[in-house]
């Protein structure tokens, strides 16, 4: 596998077999958690402590949750209020990695060959997309792989 790659996927319109199918197939290493509220009930089979089970049982890989990739709750809000405005939205949440500097404060190892998951099915209006391209930018060397 191509370690410079990262991989990112949501749970949303997806069943446990698809989903960890997906997750199977891909190689990665570990799924990085880049979700606000990882532990709702409406999460399903992607709750963290169920998710952090199903993977390591069942693929043998690591779970990690990373809250700093995740938006503010006034971010997410604002986006909510607005009706999934995304030219507002997607603004705002890259500022708040740039404030954040998220390219100095993770290390490359742990995203490269990980798998970053959120809960949008698709991942063209989803930050995990915007995580992955804001550290593209500043890394260089990391390719990005949606499943979907």
């Amino acid at each position: 596998m191509n370690t410079n790659i990262v991989h990112t996927i949501g749970f949303t319109r997806k069943d446990a077999e698809s989903f960890f199918s997906l997750l199977a197939g891909s190689g990665a290493l570990r799924v990085i958690d880049v979700r606000l509220n990882n532990s709702s009930q409406l999460a399903a089979f992607s709750k963290r402590d169920d998710l952090c089970y199903f993977l390591r049982e069942l693929l043998g890989i690591d779970y990690i949750h990373l809250p700093e990739l995740a938006p503010t709750k006034e971010i997410l809000a604002a986006f909510k209020k607005h009706k999934g405005d995304w030219s507002v939205y997607e603004p705002a949440f890259v500022d708040l990695m740039r404030k954040r500097e998220i390219e100095k404060r993770l290390d490359p190892e742990l995203i490269k060959g990980g798998c970053l998951l959120c809960s949008e099915h698709e991942p063209h209006h989803c930050h995990r997309r915007l995580v992955a391209e804001y550290l593209r930018e500043h890394w260089g060397d990391l390719e990005i792989q949606h499943l979907v």
